[in-house]
């Protein structure tokens, strides 16, 4: 389409990828991060581009959400507190970020007629124990109300429910998408996403720690399928109001998953388990199993994805070995 886009936690892993895909597609960009996670070393080689622009601020700023969403046609929001190991060590940032943040970003798209894209996470379904894919419309099962394991889900849902009460009351042009497990090069393993961190452990020689038993499965996608999904859906604009999941349809045991690092790196690595009261040195709950439904999209917008494990696989330990040999 073209145009001015802005995205919140720009940053970011995806974010910075996103940023070079709307670049290569003629947008002009402007990037609102306070690169509490996200990295300026993502977006170091786009900084000197005239048609990118890097605000280093938060999205609780009203002002400066205000004026970077006047300035832009469409708002990719992704900015978020991510990742298990800062949601159970910072909570009330975690919270804070996600809700108050989103609420400010929605807001100001509404008041100046934007469209927004709201990355939500499949986190909002909660501990499902079926072995099926999950689709939109499935119902949340949470664990104990008291855990903490659950607040990132409820910020999401708060996030979705936001979105979609403007839609539903002020008329604001919005899709939400739920993101499972996005990967690929520039992710970083230090907030607890297992791939980086598989594969960081294997080609230090260290033990590759899986939590809890390893029976758990997720499903992988690659970050290049994610952001050619993203777009998509911004440019789909008879779509408002609606959900989809993003993600892979290729489900794997945590336990195969590190067996088939081990294999990829040639590591030597054991492979050594955490009981769940361990992990973090609180405790946490997961869940059991985590496959997307991904009809929906695909009816709307052809989209599915085009990179498998095995690809993705070989793209993290490749640019883990560059910046080991650098």
């Amino acid at each position: 389409m073209g145009g001015k886009a802005l995205i919140t936690g720009g940053a970011g892993f995806i974010g910075s990828h996103l940023s070079e895909l709307l670049l290569a597609n003629g947008w002009e960009v402007f990037v609102l991060d306070d690169v509490s996670t996200g990295q300026l070393a993502n977006v170091e080689h786009l900084r000197t581009r005239s048609d990118y622009h890097l605000v280093v601020d938060s999205i609780l700023s009203p002002a400066v959400v205000s004026e970077v969403v006047h300035k832009c046609d469409v708002v990719f929001h992704l900015a978020a507190a991510v990742g298990v190991r800062l949601i159970v060590e910072q909570p009330v940032h975690t919270m804070v970020t996600n809700v108050q943040g989103t609420e400010t970003v929605l807001e100001y798209c509404s008041k100046f007629g934007k469209r927004v894209l709201v990355a939500s996470s499949s986190e909002v379904y909660g501990d499902h124990r079926e072995e099926r894919p999950l689709e939109e419309g499935d119902r949340r099962i949470y664990g104990p109300t008291t855990e903490k394991r659950w607040l990132y889900a409820d910020s999401k849902a708060m996030d979705e429910h936001l979105a979609l009460s403007y839609h539903l009351e002020r008329g604001l042009d919005t899709v939400v998408v739920r993101l499972f497990n996005t990967v690929g090069p520039r992710q970083s393993g230090r907030y607890g996403m297992v791939i980086p961190r598989f594969v960081e452990s294997a080609l230090a020689g260290e033990p590759i720690e899986v939590h809890g038993d390893g029976t758990q499965t997720r499903s992988f996608c690659h970050v290049a399928d994610t952001i050619r999904a993203l777009t998509g859906l911004m440019d789909a604009r008879e779509l408002s109001g609606e959900i989809f999941n993003v993600g892979s349809s290729e489900r794997v045991r945590i336990v195969d998953l590190a067996e088939r690092v081990k294999v990829a790196t040639g590591s030597e690595s054991e492979i050594a388990y955490v009981p769940y009261d361990q992990v973090y040195d609180q405790g946490i709950e997961d869940t059991l199993h985590r496959e997307p439904a991904i009809g929906k999209i695909r009816k709307a917008i052809g989209w599915s994805p085009e990179r498998n494990l095995d690809g993705i696989l070989a793209d993290v330990i490749a640019e883990r070995r560059a910046s080991v040999t650098a």
